[in-house]
């Protein structure tokens, strides 16, 4: 019986090749889509899972307000690790990260520039599974000048892994001695370090500030902790250690909370940090949990599209089959053998394209990776889970797109079949106008959020930001300069082209490199403190980046005292004396212990500038007259930059020989911010192509099919004196009929569904009456292009072939 099944199943697919290529088509384009959405969605959901105590693993997060700030960081005091370990039994272990930055490494007679680098206490082999491939984990991280390596950089170096006890000469000063080689952070992991060195190298690491949140930290609970009553705990001692600090700008806890002020900690387990986490403080980009969901949604409504098709183009082509199933059943065929031979052509369509989607998704991957910015090996498509998801996969879709065309059809009655009583079916099919709706909803919605998404890029690549980002080089690594940087500077102002140069440590285009520092001032209420970022700049940073100065001057070299100049940005000033912060004092709260302060004069208020992602509102700033040589800023203004860059290249290699000269433009490490919204943007737009085209597929048949089932029709008319754009008009008209219905469905969804999408930015376009009515056009037009050339041909046939047998 299987045998005869599948012999007939075979037969029906060749006998109709053009109907059964549309659904192989469809449903293989459907099944490869959502076989790479599926290996992006499960890389996503793995994070930091491969951990050995996963489920135990907890990052400490800080949430307080301090006067007029308020900031929700995944970062936390420099003590609070050691303190939690020591008063709360509940903790097992701590460990602490902290970004480094970057360095030199000496290979040969050159400089490599290295920029993953981070501290890291010598509890994080406790606390995080990174296999040590050569030497020991427990004293890995505790010599001071020593340093640790994954696998890839002891290659790079040294070309092998048997390096333990070697040295790295670092920044043409340090021997670090390499105590561990460890294989390479796993991409699913919510930080990518090369290099580690012991947390005790920095100084930092043992301040006893706590109003100073600074340090990545984690902690290994004991089996069975319960996590809300331990958040009340740490909530308590946060309370008992911050007081001190409160107490070095004269404010006492009882004070503090008066003013609305609070310090709370909050635990994130580390499997849940890259997508459910966006705190400030983050030492890696992470992932957005509503991406997944979007593009998981996608997967599935893309195949729902593919099955909708098998399902249309079978019920349409009922009146084909319906003498057929009247045979069968004349000749003693029940109903259930007439269900199992549709649903087995259906199988067979669904294995067929199956293969095919998985060659597919094989050849696609590559391009697909570099789409989402993944780095997915192709054994993922060949792991047994993935094999077992693909088979139960296949019968679902194969029940799916064939269950309602084989109850449709095994349901006919012999008798009225065999008079001829069912030719018609396709006209009066509601299942089949809703079906092609639910296909147009799906593709409306894809258009209309990608036109959404494109428009919030745009405006965020031509918002004013505050300062010009347009044709500034900036120059890397400048502190291997070290003296020589002002003077290097000063060589650069020389070359024709560039307008102005500025030596700072930090840049708007950088803003992980934050620095944060707590100010009171006797403008303020006499217990308020804020928060403000502290950048190290020199006097040429104003006029370089083209920051508008709103009030006061800039700093000098003509005012000795500017060495204790501040000038504060727009947000800064509202807070410090309502916006007349000129000529105010600051102070700066430094060494806890002997409650030392630093004093303040405000020289000059500047526009509010952009210095983190749009999707954060600007914050209090303050820039101070300090020399730092972390970095360069050159201000160009030429049309031949090739060979701008190529004279700043020789005067780098005049003053820092063997030293590695790496450059970026500010404009692209701008556009840099946003990769994550224009990967989204790119994939949104293939599967919008890819669910249109699905969908067209289905139109593009059921206009075939209609066009064939009233073939005799148009010829009558044809004969009768109708016009051909009266016959094209009558096959495409109930067609765009359906479209314009599916955008009355999908207009008001993909409305709240892009707001909410809209809503991550605190600077964002509004949905307009345009974008309605540019999705609206696009759809019909594809839905019209689609019909027209059917039609036409429809239209233009000869009447005397349709009419011939009559």
């Amino acid at each position: 019986m299987f045998k005869n099944y599948f012999k007939t199943a075979v037969r029906n697919l060749l006998k109709n090749k053009f109907y059964s290529l549309l659904n192989l088509t469809g449903l293989a384009v459907g099944l490869a889509t959502c076989l790479l959405i599926f290996l992006y969605v499960s890389d996503e959901l793995s994070f930091d899972k491969y951990h050995k105590n996963a489920g135990r693993i907890y990052r400490v997060n800080n949430e307080v307000k301090f006067g007029g700030n308020y900031f929700d960081i995944a970062q936390a005091p420099a003590l609070m690790g050691p303190t939690m370990v020591r008063e709360i039994p509940r903790i097992e272990q701590y460990t602490r990260l902290r970004w480094y930055g970057s360095f030199l490494v000496r290979k040969g007679n050159e400089n490599v520039g290295e920029g993953r680098v981070g501290y890291a206490d010598s509890t994080f082999f406790d606390i995080f599974s990174i296999p040590v491939l050569a030497g020991n984990p427990k004293t890995a991280l505790v010599e001071p000048h020593s340093i640790v390596l994954t696998e890839s950089r002891a290659r790079k170096y040294f070309n092998n892994i048997d390096v333990v006890g070697k040295n790295l000469i670092i920044n043409d000063t340090g021997n670090y001695k390499i105590t561990a080689v460890i294989s390479d952070i796993p991409k699913q992991t919510h930080f990518n370090f090369d290099f580690f060195i012991p947390m005790s190298e920095n100084p930092d690491s043992r301040s006893v500030n706590w109003l100073s949140e600074n340090y990545s930290t984690y902690v290994l609970l004991k089996e069975n902790t319960d996590t809300k009553n331990l958040v009340n705990e740490l909530d308590a001692m946060l309370e008992k250690h911050t007081g001190p600090s409160l107490q070095a700008i004269n404010l006492s806890m009882d004070d503090f909370k008066k003013e609305g002020g609070y310090v709370r900690t909050s635990l994130t387990p580390v499997s849940d940090i890259h997508l459910h986490s966006g705190k400030l403080g983050e030492l890696d980009a992470n992932g957005n949990l509503e991406v997944v969901y979007i593009f998981s949604a996608i997967a599935l409504l893309i195949l729902l599209i593919a099955c909708v098709n098998f399902m249309n183009l079978s019920t349409a082509r009922s009146s084909n089959r319906a003498k057929e199933v009247g045979v069968r059943k004349v000749l003693g065929s029940l109903k259930k053998n007439l269900i199992q031979q549709f649903l087995m052509e259906s199988m067979l369509i669904s294995i067929v394209a199956l293969i095919a989607a998985i060659v597919i998704a094989w050849s696609l991957l590559p391009y697909f990776n570099d789409l989402s910015g993944k780095a997915i090996d192709h054994s993922e498509l060949m792991r047994p889970a993935m094999m077992l998801a693909l088979v139960v996969l296949m019968v679902i879709v194969g029940l799916l797109a064939g269950s309602y065309p084989a109850f449709f059809l095994s349901a006919f009655q012999p008798i009225q079949v065999l008079k001829g009583k069912l030719s018609g079916g396709f006209k009066r099919s509601w299942l089949q106008n809703a079906l092609v709706v639910g296909q147009f909803v799906i593709s409306i919605m894809l258009i209309f959020g990608t036109i959404v998404i494109y428009t919030q890029l745009n405006f965020i690549r031509n918002k004013d930001l505050g300062y010009n980002r347009q044709q500034v080089l900036i120059i890397q690594n400048t502190s291997a300069l070290g003296q020589g940087a002002e003077a290097f500077r000063n060589e650069l102002t020389k070359l024709p082209g560039v307008k102005n140069a500025s030596l700072s440590g930090y840049l708007p285009v950088n803003y992980t490199r934050g620095n944060d520092a707590f100010f009171t001032s006797p403008a303020m209420d006499q217990n308020s403190s804020i928060s403000l970022q502290v950048w190290s700049v020199d006097e040429n940073y104003i006029p370089t980046l083209d920051i508008k100065l709103l009030n006061g001057r800039n700093f000098s070299k003509d005012f000795l005292t500017d060495s204790t100049a501040i000038i504060v940005n727009e947000a800064a000033a509202r807070l410090i004396d309502g916006g007349k912060a000129l000529n105010k004092k600051l102070y700066r709260l430094g060494n806890v212990q002997d409650r030392s302060v630093t004093e303040y004069h405000i020289v000059g208020v500047i526009k509010n500038f952009h210095f983190s992602s749009l999707k954060d509102a600007v914050t209090p700033l303050s820039l101070l007259y300090v020399r730092n040589n972390w970095n360069i800023s050159v201000r160009i203004d030429v049309s031949d930059v090739k060979n701008l860059v190529a004279a700043i290249g020789n005067k780098w290699k005049q003053m820092a020989p063997g030293q590695p000269f790496g450059y970026t433009f500010m404009d692209d490490d701008f556009n840099n911010l946003y990769t994550a919204e224009q990967r989204t943007g790119k994939i949104f737009i293939t599967f919008a192509v890819i669910a249109i085209v699905i969908a067209c597929l289905g139109l593009f048949g059921l206009i075939t099919y209609a066009a064939e089932q009233r073939i005799k029709e148009i010829g009558i008319r044809k004969v009768l004196g109708a016009s051909v754009p009266n016959i094209t008009g009558m096959l495409s008209l109930n067609f765009l009929k359906l479209v314009l219905v599916a955008g009355l469905i999908a207009f008001p969804l993909s409305w709240w569904a892009m707001n909410k999408w809209l809503q991550d930015f605190a600077y964002r376009v509004s949905i307009e009456w345009w974008i309605f009515l540019i999705t609206a056009l696009i759809a019909l037009f594809i839905a019209f292009s689609t019909v027209y050339f059917q039609a036409m041909k429809a239209a233009m046939a000869n009447p005397v072939k349709s009419l011939r047998s009559e």
